[in-house]
């Protein structure tokens, strides 16, 4: 089997090490660790890289380590913001915490003894250390020409309103997290964003000059689009990991949206296939014959797979074929059971819908923004009502219209999706 630093390298995961001795090092089992910090109750598609990161390792026989920053998640990380976070209190630090083990726990591998990860919350080692000791026993081997000459500190303090104190400590947190994971568990590589390089570096320094040991560091490229700009966005919000965030349906359809420029980078990078069926998949693309958006598909069901299990990824499987302007797929009532858990619904009393005009009903539903923008699209096709589509924006709405005598589902293209709930 190939040394995990090479093929991490041939997909393109890797942006910086810290010694070409990583791969050497690595020849044999080492613990290795992402942080990740608790700034909401799930994970997103740009942490999954870190997870990716750690699931990798774990494949080649080492033991993974997540890092849930419930003490530096207090203090917040100044890495790649252009202004200071919002400082979160205990509680929702503690809400946090637990939905963001579910997300590592849905996909890192705790069945395997020899490499079961472990999940640690970092509060545990800083809730009883005492002030003055940190600042006399870690803080003295900083130096603030180093510490201001960091990337994120530089940045920071040119603009306006400059960098608190706080933001600035937090680079002597993440580098103590390195050296008690060092003493107490032998981690000997931290791995994070292309953000964090001033971070990582930073712990691998104290812990050579507190323990005259060689620890390691190693960064992965930010997911980015091809115009630069972020994965795991989108007009709704962050592209979440957990299921009560953002539903199959939304996560899969995210993913089967990717532009054709960018989708062979996500391949590589957020899925386990071979580079060789990548390639093919890539050289498919070019063909004359080739069908849109299938290598989009094959993306998203390998993801949703890795996120959300078989269950999650048949769902949103069924759930697309339901939704699908006219499909042929029988909306039934458990159809629409499912429907309900995986796109926006509104409940509506019946007696405003029954008799009410389709254009009345889209604008109950709230899911357009004028009576205007409604005609335009009716007339120009784009309005289904149970992927039937509708034209005539004076269409009444009758009970035979109602799925079990409860659901409607109406559609706007390809993308905008609502279940009316009749009560």
């Amino acid at each position: 089997m190939k040394n995990i630093i090479c093929t991490l390298e041939s997909r393109g995961f890797i942006d910086a090490v810290t010694s070409e001795n990583i791969q050497e090092v690595t020849n044999k089992p080492v613990k290795v660790y992402v942080g990740f910090d608790p700034t909401s109750d799930s994970l997103h598609l740009g942490n999954f890289m870190g997870i990716m990161a750690l699931s990798w390792f774990q494949k080649f026989g080492h033991t993974p380590i997540a890092i849930v920053g419930g003490a530096t998640g207090m203090i917040g990380d100044p890495s790649g913001r252009s202004a200071e976070r919002n400082l979160l209190d205990s509680e929702a630090i503690e809400k946090n915490l637990v939905g963001i083990e579910r997300s590592l726990k849905s996909i890192l591998d705790f069945s395997d003894p020899k490499t079961k990860p472990l999940v640690l919350n970092n509060h545990d080692w800083y809730a009883d250390f005492n002030l003055i000791d940190f600042l006399r026993d870690v803080g003295k081997h900083f130096r603030m020409g180093g510490m201001l000459g960091k990337d994120a500190v530089k940045s920071r303090l040119e603009t306006a309103d400059g960098m608190s104190f706080t933001e600035f400590s937090y680079q002597l947190l993440q580098s103590y997290d390195f050296l008690h994971l060092y003493d107490k568990y032998g981690v000997m590589l931290q791995m994070g964003g292309s953000d964090q390089w001033g971070n990582i570096t930073a712990g691998t320094e104290l812990v050579r000059k507190m323990r005259g040991e060689v620890v390691y560091g190693l960064t992965f490229p930010l997911l980015t689009r091809s115009d630069g700009k972020k994965f795991g966005k989108s007009e709704g919000g962050a592209i979440w990991l957990n299921a009560d965030k953002l539903s199959h349906y939304d996560f899969y359809q995210y993913l089967y949206r990717i532009p054709d420029k960018d989708v062979i980078k996500l391949l590589t990078l957020l899925t386990f296939l071979e580079l060789e069926e990548i390639k093919e998949i890539e050289m498919e693309m070019q063909e004359r014959h080739y069908i849109p958006h299938t290598a989009q598909r094959r993306l998203a069901e390998e993801v949703t797979l890795l996120v959300h299990g078989k269950e999650g990824l048949e769902s949103a499987l069924s759930v697309t074929q339901a939704a699908k302007p006219g499909a042929k797929t029988l909306l039934d009532l458990p159809t629409f059971e499912s429907l309900a858990h995986e796109i926006p619904t509104k409940e509506i009393l019946l007696e405003e819908v029954i008799g009410s005009s389709i254009l009345d009903l889209l604008m109950k539903t709230e899911i357009l923004p004028s009576k205007s923008e409604g005609r335009r699209l009716l007339a120009g096709g784009g309005v289904y009502l149970n992927n039937e589509k509708v034209i005539d924006e004076k269409m009444k709405i009758e009970k035979t219209h109602l799925v079990g005598n409860r659901f409607l589902l109406l559609s706007l293209g390809k993308k905008k999706k609502i279940v009316v709930k009749v009560k």
